[in-house]
């Protein structure tokens, strides 16, 4: 099971959006250049973390995640995890956001793997100012044919969940598909199934549907 992080685990729609909203900085500019293709997504993380600086020359990893450990998510992760877990499925999380927030949330819920995007650092935690990326947001195929090799499973036997047109590689490269709160009308004509819900434990009856919820 290959979940998208923001916008379906979180609450908020992104995790590099939730350190602007944190540190107060606005990232239009950019974003507009980034979905316009003026950029490429190296340049928009290392654009992020500029305006970071900027306000907060001393920022370091410590902050964001402090940060994080306030950003909010939607209800129903941990029965979801668990559940699906109980029920020999893996789950991952394969994401265009920060890597710190990512594992965060896979330690705490019981997640088996993470990709999610690196914000770089130096050995005493301070940015460097640039960010690697780990996932193309532009493929994220990519990543769940990763976790589908690593874990020995085929495509047919993959289910993922995203909710924007960012995770409509993935659901190309997934047996099952849910849209989780689209938020544009491709995303939602890509999926085997659209759900909308504050609580991601709902998608549960699709993927187990014998199961007594």
């Amino acid at each position: 099971m290959c979940f998208d992080m923001d916008g379906v685990l979180t609450s908020v729609r992104s995790s590099w959006h939730w350190i602007n909203l944190c540190l107060d900085v606005n990232n239009d500019d950019s974003f507009l250049a980034y979905i316009t293709e003026r950029i490429t997504q190296t340049e928009f993380m290392r654009m992020d973390i500029a305006q970071w600086h900027a306000v907060k020359p001393d920022l370091k990893i410590s902050d964001i995640i402090r940060f994080f450990q306030d950003m909010p998510l939607v209800e129903g992760i941990q029965e979801t995890v668990a559940c699906l877990r109980s029920n020999g499925i893996r789950c991952v999380i394969v994401s265009g956001g920060v890597d710190l927030a990512a594992k965060m949330i896979a330690q705490e819920y019981g997640f088996d793997d993470y990709a999610a995007d690196e914000i770089c650092s130096n050995p005493d935690g301070s940015l460097t100012g640039e960010g690697r990326m780990v996932v193309d947001l532009k493929d994220k195929g990519i990543t769940v044919r990763h976790f589908t090799e690593k874990y020995n499973t085929t495509k047919d036997r993959v289910v993922s969940i995203g909710n924007s047109h960012t995770d409509i590689p993935m659901f190309r490269n997934s047996g099952m598909s849910i849209a989780f709160n689209p938020t544009d009308d491709d995303t939602k004509a890509e999926a085997t199934h659209i759900v909308v819900s504050k609580n991601i434990a709902d998608v549960l009856d699709l993927i187990l549907p014998d199961e007594d919820f």
